[in-house]
């Protein structure tokens, strides 16, 4: 089992920045890619940006590529997103999620933390 809570979501407006952490716990970090994604009510869950375990690949959805930065450190046990010059369509629940096989499908990842809200006003 790993257990991955979020934290650093907030409400700001458009242009700013927030850094969203996820710190997990649990079976050996380090051994698993790890991914952030968001969903707003209505729509599916969405891929935003995945990091491999060691941290050295990363990918990210085209929506969000030159603005957000997902990075990993095995150290503490955390994964980041870096959201930079947010807008108003970024507002979601932005979850993590933790799975043995990088990937950008939901369906592959095996452990997810509760969320936290990003609302961007205009």
């Amino acid at each position: 089992q790993v257990q991955l809570v979020e934290s650093g979501g907030g409400l700001v407006q458009a242009g700013a920045s927030l850094r969203l952490s996820c710190a997990a716990s649990g079976r050996t970090f380090s051994g698993y890619a790890m991914g952030w994604f968001r969903q707003v009510p209505g729509k599916e869950r969405e891929f935003v940006a995945a990091v491999r375990s060691s941290g050295g690949t990363t990918y990210y959805a085209a929506s969000v590529k030159g603005r957000f930065t997902i990075s990993r450190d095995n150290a503490k046990n955390t994964v980041y997103l870096q959201m930079n010059t947010l807008k108003p369509e970024d507002t979601a629940v932005y979850y993590c999620a933790a799975t043995l096989h990088y990937s950008t499908y939901p369906a592959q990842y095996n452990y997810w933390g509760q969320g936290t809200q990003v609302t961007v006003s205009s």
